[in-house]
């Protein structure tokens, strides 16, 4: 399933989503993260490398939710292209600058976490 183009454009255009990802028997986990597009599609990273909680459980998992500008969109998560990680490095770049938080989320490990998302 496709993001609608407008959905897609105002979620590119966030400087930052809330993550929202279950897991059986435990609380949500939340936390406020980065998200870039390349090609109308929308990638996150965990700046933690695989250490994140919310990585962990989204890749074990596949599903749970972001929050942008107050409405919560259900997803579904999974690896990304990795041809297209300088792409999605630049992508990072060209949003959020040359700060020292960029170049953690353009380097390892958060390049290994690469995660696409699209509508549940």
């Amino acid at each position: 399933m496709a993001w609608e183009p407008e959905t897609a454009r105002q979620l590119a255009e966030a400087g930052e989503i809330d993550i929202v990802v279950p897991a059986p028997g435990r609380p949500a986990v939340r936390t406020p993260i980065w998200i870039v597009a390349v090609d109308g599609d929308l990638y996150i990273r965990s700046w933690k490398g695989e250490a994140g909680i919310w990585y962990r459980r989204a890749r074990q998992h596949g599903t749970g939710s972001i929050v942008a500008a107050g409405h919560a969109h259900e997803v579904r998560f999974s690896a990304a292209d990795p041809d297209l990680n300088t792409r999605i490095d630049q992508a990072y770049r060209d949003k959020y600058g040359s700060s020292s938080y960029t170049r953690a989320m353009t380097r390892p490990p958060a390049t290994a976490t690469t995660t696409r998302i699209t509508p549940a």
